[in-house]
């Protein structure tokens, strides 16, 4: 299994590919413009043939939010997509209804590129995790957050082996690092061990 394919949902990505584009202008607080500007920009293509178009709602906001709505005409691709951007959190539409993202892992999600980056789009809602944690599951892997900890990314075949020891409910606890680089392979950091990746082969080591 290659280490590096991440699960995607079928026109996932392209359904909400301009949210990048929103979340990272609507994370000011007191810059409107910024948010308009980001929305007037966006152009999204997404599969489905004939009658696809972008429309973008310029509403004065009072709160200084902004919506896209993008929608296919028919075709096998046909769907609608709707980004809202405002505060610290954002509400993604798409095949399993409207999602929001928010707090500390909305922060990690746009840190990573948000539904343009390997996350993709988000599957379910946010749920509590142990000691005050936070986490939530997209297209291609898990957000995990603590107080004592931060926010990192879990995916891959290190997910895996980490969901099979218990998750942040083992012995390894929460993620202490994104998965980085290491020769030959990947690794994560638990604040119970380590797991590796290296040669198709994973290896858990506790502390």
């Amino acid at each position: 299994m290659n280490h590096f394919a991440r699960r995607t949902a079928a026109g996932g990505a392209a359904l909400v590919a301009a949210t990048g584009l929103l979340l990272a202008a609507g994370c000011g607080d007191d810059d409107k413009d910024k948010v308009d500007s980001a929305v007037s920009s966006v152009i999204t293509t997404l599969p489905g043939g004939a009658g696809s178009e972008t429309t973008t709602d310029h509403a004065d906001h009072t709160d200084g939010s902004a919506t896209a709505t993008t929608e296919a005409g028919e075709g096998t691709g046909s769907a609608t997509s709707t980004a809202t951007a405002a505060g610290e959190s954002t509400t993604i539409s798409g095949p399993n209804g409207d999602i929001t993202v928010s707090g500390e892992v909305y922060k990690k999600y746009v840190a990573a590129g948000a539904a343009a980056s390997p996350l993709g789009a988000p599957e379910e809602a946010q749920e509590s995790g142990p000691n005050g944690g936070q986490y939530q599951d997209f297209e291609g892997g898990t957000v995990y957050w603590s107080p004592e900890t931060g926010a990192h990314i879990v995916w891959g075949e290190i997910r895996e082996a980490w969901e099979e020891n218990g998750g942040a409910n083992g012995t390894l606890g929460y993620p202490t690092s994104d998965e980085k680089d290491i020769p030959g392979g990947k690794q994560s950091d638990f604040t119970g061990g380590t797991i590796t990746w290296v040669g198709g082969q994973t290896t858990v080591t506790p502390k």
